[in-house]
């Protein structure tokens, strides 16, 4: 990560991340073509001195109110002309930022009902939207008799409140896959590693109502409660349990106008459930017979690399080379009006490589050809040699990630199998620990 120097006199914009967020270099080089300036929040130790050189402010996400004084000092001496954030947890915390600095951007009561999955469905309920029965799990209650309670139906879906990108979530068709699932996501929350995160209500799970159908995800920007489509995709490979591990998403979607209508009219109802008032937004739905069921709205973009496969184009503009989704957020954070933007017409498509089994990375053979497949636009691991490597439901990262660009959805979603297969993955199981 690099700031820009403040000498630059240039607008200054903030953005709270994970020190490891992936985005944070495509925020740099199109910082870079806007001559805009960056400044960092991170989740670094407060006691080194700028171990990254990048001149972050340090923050904790579970201490709130030291950390806002925090980025309040850093803005008497550098001043921040807007926010964003990149992951779940930097959202609670720039919203707070936001509203500090008196800049635009989601309420914090706003954001405290997006990430999490329980206020979320309260939310959406309370506004009328198609919405699953659901329950919460109490912490005391046996998970056998959590699951013979009459209240719960069959299939249903096991899922923590507070954990994203689908980790622990946990399709049962009986009351004894129920329990199960119950204590596997009670083992994964108690973990150090996971408890160390600190997320409010980390502890929570809940079960609801299994959703069939479809899913889609909808890329868009909040001006003023006015939401703006930047893209629409398709998850084309089914996600019916007992894990849902997203692969692909393809863009645009093979929707007509009706059901393209009802997708984004549900998703503008839920915003307005939460809440949610001006920056980015990436909604989950199902679609099944003609009914739209959200399943989460998160207050931030589309995560990981995936932010890749956007590209942005203005039909009036004399430059015919299209801008990142990162310009296009650093502009509408700068206040700029970004309404005459749209997606270039291209389809494109996008493979977050999935974990095939548990154990340590050694090597990833067939990248060359993986990259030569017709249509396809890069190939990028990202998973690291020797890392510790888990499937859902408790992974929290992928092996990387696979783009292309077509004519067609179809094509782009073709290249992407296509080059899935010349890759190779050579894992080695973990070493056991025999007990003493």
């Amino acid at each position: 990560m690099r700031a820009a120097a403040d000498e630059t006199g240039a607008p200054r914009v903030l953005i709270l991340s994970a020190t490891t967020g992936y985005q944070l270099r495509s925020f740099n080089d199109a910082a870079d073509r806007l001559g805009i300036a960056l400044a960092f929040a991170t989740d670094r130790c407060h006691a080194l001195d700028d171990p990254w050189q990048d001149q972050a402010v340090p923050v904790r996400w579970h201490e709130e109110e030291a950390s806002v004084a925090r980025v309040l000092a850093a803005n008497a001496e550098r001043r921040f002309s807007g926010v964003l954030s990149v992951g779940d947890r930097p959202a609670r915390l720039a919203a707070r930022v936001s509203e500090a600095l008196g800049l635009p951007g989601h309420s914090p009561e706003s954001v405290v009902a997006a990430t999490s999955k329980l206020r979320a469905r309260r939310r959406f309920q309370a506004a009328g939207l198609a919405t699953p029965w659901f329950l919460v799990v109490p912490e005391t209650v046996a998970a056998v008799d959590i699951a013979r309670d009459p209240q719960v139906s069959y299939p249903c879906v096991v899922k923590p409140t507070a954990l994203s990108g689908s980790r622990g979530v946990i399709r049962a068709d009986t009351p004894e896959e129920a329990a199960a699932a119950i204590k596997r996501i009670r083992s994964l929350l108690a973990r150090p590693d996971i408890r160390a995160l600190r997320t409010p209500g980390g502890d929570q799970i809940i079960i609801e109502g299994f959703i069939p159908g479809r899913e889609y995800a909808v890329e868009a920007l909040m001006t003023g409660r006015r939401l703006q489509t930047l893209a629409i995709f398709d998850k084309p490979d089914p996600l019916d349990g007992p894990f849902f591990e997203e692969t692909i998403y393809v863009t645009p979607p093979l929707l007509d106008e009706r059901e393209e209508r009802t997708i984004l009219t549900t998703v503008e109802q839920a915003v307005a459930a939460l809440g949610l008032f001006h920056g980015p937004v990436h909604a989950e739905c199902r679609m099944d017979a003609g009914r739209v069921v959200m399943l989460e709205i998160a207050p931030r973009p589309i995560g990981g690399l995936c932010s890749r496969v956007l590209r942005f184009v203005r039909g009036a503009s004399p430059d015919p080379a299209p801008i990142s989704l990162e310009e296009l957020l650093l502009r509408h954070a700068m206040g700029e009006d970004v309404t005459s933007w749209r997606r270039e017409a291209e389809a494109a498509a996008v493979m977050m490589i999935p974990i095939p089994r548990r154990g340590h990375l050694r090597r990833v053979e067939g990248e060359e050809l993986a990259r030569a497949v017709p249509l396809i636009a890069d190939v990028r691991i990202t998973a690291r040699q020797d890392q510790l490597l888990e499937p859902l439901p408790e992974a929290g990262s992928y092996l990387g990630f696979i783009f292309a660009r077509a004519s067609t959805p179809s094509a782009a979603t073709e290249a992407l199998r296509d080059a899935h297969t010349c890759l190779s993955f050579v894992i080695d199981a973990p070493i056991g620990v025999r007990p003493a």
